[in-house]
Protein backbone atom coordinates (compact mmCIF):
# COMPACT_ATOMS: atom_id res chain seq x y z
CA UNK A 1 0.00 0.00 0.00
CA UNK A 2 1.27 3.45 -0.91
CA UNK A 3 2.04 5.95 1.82
CA UNK A 4 -0.18 9.03 2.29
CA UNK A 5 0.55 11.78 -0.23
CA UNK A 6 1.13 15.43 0.78
CA UNK A 7 0.75 18.07 -1.91
CA UNK A 8 1.44 21.78 -2.32
CA UNK A 9 -0.87 23.64 -4.73
CA UNK A 10 0.45 26.83 -6.33
CA UNK A 11 -1.66 29.18 -8.47
CA UNK A 12 -2.30 32.91 -8.28
CA UNK A 13 -6.07 32.40 -8.55
CA UNK A 14 -7.74 31.33 -5.32
CA UNK A 15 -10.67 29.70 -7.10
CA UNK A 16 -8.25 27.47 -9.03
CA UNK A 17 -6.40 26.47 -5.85
CA UNK A 18 -9.64 25.62 -4.07
CA UNK A 19 -10.83 23.60 -7.06
CA UNK A 20 -7.59 21.63 -7.20
CA UNK A 21 -7.71 21.02 -3.45
CA UNK A 22 -11.26 19.67 -3.75
CA UNK A 23 -10.33 17.26 -6.54
CA UNK A 24 -7.04 16.08 -5.04
CA UNK A 25 -8.38 15.51 -1.54
CA UNK A 26 -11.09 13.21 -2.87
CA UNK A 27 -8.34 10.63 -3.35
CA UNK A 28 -7.86 8.36 -0.32
CA UNK A 29 -4.74 9.34 1.62
CA UNK A 30 -4.09 12.50 -0.40
CA UNK A 31 -3.76 15.76 1.52
CA UNK A 32 -3.12 19.31 0.31
CA UNK A 33 -0.64 20.38 2.97
CA UNK A 34 -0.50 23.97 1.77
CA UNK A 35 -1.28 26.53 -0.91
CA UNK A 36 0.71 29.41 -2.40
CA UNK A 37 -0.35 32.34 -4.57
CA UNK A 38 3.01 33.20 -6.17
CA UNK A 39 6.35 31.61 -6.91
CA UNK A 40 8.22 33.16 -4.02
CA UNK A 41 5.63 31.91 -1.53
CA UNK A 42 5.78 28.50 -3.23
CA UNK A 43 9.54 28.21 -2.66
CA UNK A 44 9.09 29.17 0.99
CA UNK A 45 6.18 26.77 1.53
CA UNK A 46 8.05 23.95 -0.19
CA UNK A 47 10.99 24.43 2.15
CA UNK A 48 8.71 24.59 5.20
CA UNK A 49 6.23 21.81 4.36
CA UNK A 50 8.42 19.46 2.28
CA UNK A 51 5.48 18.21 0.16
CA UNK A 52 5.76 14.98 -1.80
CA UNK A 53 4.59 16.79 -4.95
CA UNK A 54 4.09 20.45 -5.85
CA UNK A 55 1.41 21.22 -8.45
CA UNK A 56 2.56 24.51 -9.96
CA UNK A 57 1.27 27.09 -12.42
CA UNK A 58 3.62 29.08 -14.68
CA UNK A 59 2.17 32.59 -14.81
CA UNK A 60 2.49 34.04 -11.33
CA UNK A 61 3.54 37.39 -9.89
CA UNK A 62 6.76 38.08 -7.96
CA UNK A 63 8.45 34.85 -9.14
CA UNK A 64 7.27 32.82 -12.11
CA UNK A 65 6.80 29.07 -12.09
CA UNK A 66 10.03 28.38 -13.95
CA UNK A 67 12.23 30.23 -11.47
CA UNK A 68 10.23 28.74 -8.59
CA UNK A 69 10.87 25.24 -9.96
CA UNK A 70 14.60 25.94 -10.23
CA UNK A 71 14.76 27.24 -6.69
CA UNK A 72 12.73 24.37 -5.22
CA UNK A 73 14.98 21.81 -6.90
CA UNK A 74 18.05 23.72 -5.77
CA UNK A 75 16.98 23.64 -2.13
CA UNK A 76 15.85 20.00 -2.38
CA UNK A 77 17.00 17.89 -5.31
CA UNK A 78 14.36 15.26 -4.44
CA UNK A 79 11.47 17.69 -4.89
CA UNK A 80 8.84 16.64 -7.42
CA UNK A 81 7.13 19.34 -9.48
CA UNK A 82 4.10 18.88 -11.75
CA UNK A 83 3.41 21.85 -14.01
CA UNK A 84 -0.29 22.63 -14.50
CA UNK A 85 -0.76 25.46 -16.99
CA UNK A 86 -2.56 26.77 -20.04
CA UNK A 87 0.71 27.43 -21.90
CA UNK A 88 2.16 24.95 -24.38
CA UNK A 89 5.15 26.81 -25.85
CA UNK A 90 7.95 24.49 -27.00
CA UNK A 91 10.81 26.58 -25.54
CA UNK A 92 8.93 26.97 -22.25
CA UNK A 93 8.40 23.21 -21.96
CA UNK A 94 12.09 22.62 -22.64
CA UNK A 95 13.05 25.11 -19.93
CA UNK A 96 10.86 23.34 -17.37
CA UNK A 97 12.20 19.91 -18.25
CA UNK A 98 15.74 21.23 -17.98
CA UNK A 99 14.84 22.74 -14.61
CA UNK A 100 13.77 19.31 -13.35
CA UNK A 101 9.96 19.30 -13.54
CA UNK A 102 8.55 15.75 -13.60
CA UNK A 103 5.38 16.47 -15.56
CA UNK A 104 3.61 19.04 -17.73
CA UNK A 105 -0.19 19.06 -17.77
CA UNK A 106 -2.40 21.53 -19.61
CA UNK A 107 -5.29 22.93 -17.58
CA UNK A 108 -7.62 22.01 -20.44
CA UNK A 109 -6.74 18.35 -19.75
CA UNK A 110 -6.79 18.56 -15.95
CA UNK A 111 -10.35 17.29 -15.64
CA UNK A 112 -9.45 13.90 -17.09
CA UNK A 113 -5.71 13.66 -16.41
CA UNK A 114 -4.88 15.42 -13.11
CA UNK A 115 -5.12 12.35 -10.88
CA UNK A 116 -3.25 10.22 -13.41
CA UNK A 117 -0.50 12.86 -13.68
CA UNK A 118 -0.05 13.15 -9.92
CA UNK A 119 -0.01 9.38 -9.55
CA UNK A 120 2.64 9.05 -12.27
CA UNK A 121 4.88 11.66 -10.63
CA UNK A 122 4.31 9.97 -7.28
CA UNK A 123 5.68 6.73 -8.74
CA UNK A 124 8.81 8.54 -10.01
CA UNK A 125 7.56 8.54 -13.59
CA UNK A 126 7.06 11.49 -15.91
CA UNK A 127 3.74 12.68 -17.28
CA UNK A 128 3.05 14.85 -20.30
CA UNK A 129 -0.35 16.05 -21.40
CA UNK A 130 -1.11 14.42 -24.77
CA UNK A 131 -0.21 17.41 -26.93
CA UNK A 132 3.03 18.07 -25.05
CA UNK A 133 3.94 14.39 -25.17
CA UNK A 134 3.58 14.48 -28.94
CA UNK A 135 5.89 17.49 -29.09
CA UNK A 136 8.52 15.58 -27.14
CA UNK A 137 8.16 12.46 -29.28
CA UNK A 138 8.45 14.50 -32.47
CA UNK A 139 11.72 15.94 -31.25
CA UNK A 140 10.53 19.54 -31.24
CA UNK A 141 12.37 20.23 -28.01
CA UNK A 142 15.69 19.53 -29.69
CA UNK A 143 15.28 22.44 -32.05
CA UNK A 144 17.31 25.52 -31.33
CA UNK A 145 15.44 28.84 -31.25
CA UNK A 146 15.78 31.08 -34.25
CA UNK A 147 17.86 34.19 -33.64
CA UNK A 148 14.79 36.33 -34.22
CA UNK A 149 12.99 34.68 -31.33
CA UNK A 150 15.28 36.07 -28.68
CA UNK A 151 17.86 38.79 -28.20
CA UNK A 152 19.81 36.81 -25.60
CA UNK A 153 19.14 33.38 -24.10
CA UNK A 154 17.88 33.40 -20.49
CA UNK A 155 20.95 31.35 -19.51
CA UNK A 156 23.04 34.49 -19.95
CA UNK A 157 21.36 35.86 -16.84
CA UNK A 158 22.00 34.62 -13.33
CA UNK A 159 19.02 33.34 -11.30
CA UNK A 160 19.04 36.59 -9.29
CA UNK A 161 19.05 38.64 -12.50
CA UNK A 162 16.08 36.66 -13.86
CA UNK A 163 14.19 37.43 -10.65
CA UNK A 164 14.96 41.12 -11.07
CA UNK A 165 13.92 41.08 -14.73
CA UNK A 166 10.55 39.64 -13.76
CA UNK A 167 9.98 42.23 -11.05
CA UNK A 168 11.00 45.10 -13.33
CA UNK A 169 8.84 43.73 -16.17
CA UNK A 170 5.92 43.65 -13.73
CA UNK A 171 6.39 47.38 -13.21
CA UNK A 172 8.26 47.34 -9.89
CA UNK A 173 10.57 50.24 -9.09
CA UNK A 174 14.18 49.73 -7.97
CA UNK A 175 13.06 50.41 -4.41
CA UNK A 176 10.29 47.78 -4.65
CA UNK A 177 12.76 45.29 -6.14
CA UNK A 178 15.13 45.97 -3.25
CA UNK A 179 12.40 45.35 -0.67
CA UNK A 180 11.21 42.15 -2.39
CA UNK A 181 14.71 40.65 -2.57
CA UNK A 182 16.19 42.03 0.64
CA UNK A 183 18.72 44.22 -1.17
CA UNK A 184 19.80 47.81 -0.75
CA UNK A 185 18.29 50.23 -3.26
CA UNK A 186 21.79 50.95 -4.58
CA UNK A 187 22.43 47.23 -5.20
CA UNK A 188 19.06 46.87 -6.94
CA UNK A 189 19.86 49.86 -9.17
CA UNK A 190 23.28 48.40 -9.99
CA UNK A 191 21.66 45.07 -10.95
CA UNK A 192 19.14 46.93 -13.09
CA UNK A 193 21.85 48.86 -14.93
CA UNK A 194 23.93 45.70 -15.51
CA UNK A 195 20.91 43.80 -16.81
CA UNK A 196 19.86 46.55 -19.20
CA UNK A 197 23.42 46.78 -20.52
CA UNK A 198 23.82 43.02 -20.90
CA UNK A 199 20.52 42.64 -22.73
CA UNK A 200 21.02 45.85 -24.71
CA UNK A 201 17.65 47.09 -23.54
CA UNK A 202 17.16 50.85 -23.48
CA UNK A 203 13.72 51.03 -21.86
CA UNK A 204 11.44 49.04 -19.58
CA UNK A 205 9.17 48.26 -22.54
CA UNK A 206 12.10 46.53 -24.27
CA UNK A 207 12.79 44.62 -21.06
CA UNK A 208 9.13 43.52 -20.92
CA UNK A 209 9.34 42.22 -24.50
CA UNK A 210 12.52 40.32 -23.64
CA UNK A 211 10.87 38.81 -20.55
CA UNK A 212 7.86 37.64 -22.55
CA UNK A 213 9.95 36.18 -25.40
CA UNK A 214 12.10 34.22 -22.97
CA UNK A 215 9.37 32.87 -20.71
CA UNK A 216 10.35 34.98 -17.69
CA UNK A 217 6.84 36.37 -17.69
CA UNK A 218 3.99 35.01 -19.78
CA UNK A 219 1.76 37.42 -21.65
Amino acid sequence: MLEPLRLLVVDDHEVVRKGLRSVLEQQPGWQVAGEAADGREAVSKAKELKPDITVLDISMPALNGLEATRQMLKQDSRAKVLILTMHESDPLIQEFLNAGARGYLLKSDAGKDLITAVEAVRRNKTFFTAKVGQMVLDGYLDKKPHPADTDAPPSRLTPRQREIVQLLAEGKSSKEVAVALGLSVKTAETHRANIMRRLECHSVSELVRYAIRNGIIVA
